[in-house]
């Protein structure tokens, strides 16, 4: 898959037509069970289809914040389907890639790490959501997200809290979301492997911070985070003395 910091990009992994869905809107909550969520099928009046969206990275000082939108196939369900932080890394590299493959379609949405320390973080989280919309190869009908803030969007938008755990679509965006997230840290590990990007993922952790006090921020780093601007603020005062 393509990628490229700071905009969305959009996968076509089938390219068989989606079937339009008729009748009486008739909602069915989905049901976790042994830490999976089942799919079942979202009936609307207007026959459109239904998007899921999440996100990934709000909470770490370092590297972007992502968001995936995914529609999945009523006619060929994922087993295993669940929010991604249930989930172990080897897993949820195996349920991205069946998802790549399965999914109607999914799009990726990146804020880079400027947009957050620019927007702030709730800001660029909304806007990586619209960029992962966008490149949704399917116009969906309705946009489920997951938590209680909405992206502005071109379509009708419901925000679903824990919709990671109760609804498909979203719990298939989170695992999108944090392995591809989980991707980009690999390359800020990459280029700084001091700091053990490959391990926190850029959260806070005691090495990470140890890190950062020792060694300084990076260019991967959210110098409007407190913790980064502090280890700034220290760095800047040591070279001046």
């Amino acid at each position: 898959m393509d990628r490229t910091r700071g905009g969305g990009v959009s996968t076509d992994p089938l390219s068989r037509p989606a079937s339009a869905r008729a009748g009486r809107r008739n909602r069915t909550p989905l049901v976790q069970a042994q830490a999976a969520v089942h799919q079942y099928a979202f009936d609307w009046g207007d026959g459109g289809l239904v998007a899921g969206v999440d996100e990934a990275g709000r909470g770490p000082l370092a590297g972007p914040v992502v968001a995936a939108a995914v529609i999945l196939d009523d006619q060929d369900p994922i087993d295993g389907v669940a929010d991604s932080k249930t989930l172990t890394a080897a897993r949820r590299e195996a349920l991205y890639e069946i998802i790549r493959a399965r999914a109607l379609c999914l799009g990726v949405g990146i804020a880079s790490v400027e947009e957050i320390d620019r927007l702030n973080i709730l800001q660029a989280t909304l806007l990586a959501m619209q960029r992962a919309v966008a490149g949704l190869r399917l116009r969906p009908s309705l946009v489920l997200v997951d938590g209680n803030r909405l992206p502005v969007l071109e379509m009708r938008a419901e925000a679903v809290v824990r919709g990671d755990a109760t609804v498909a679509a979203i719990a298939a965006a989170s695992i999108v979301a944090k392995v591809t997230r989980d991707r980009l840290m690999d390359e800020a590990h990459a280029a700084h492997p001091a700091y053990g990007f490959d391990r926190h993922r850029g959260y806070g952790t005691a090495q990470h911070l140890r890190a950062l006090r020792q060694y300084g921020p990076t260019p991967w780093h959210r110098r409007s985070f407190a913790p980064v601007a502090e280890a700034l603020r220290a760095s800047t005062v040591g070279a001046a003395a």
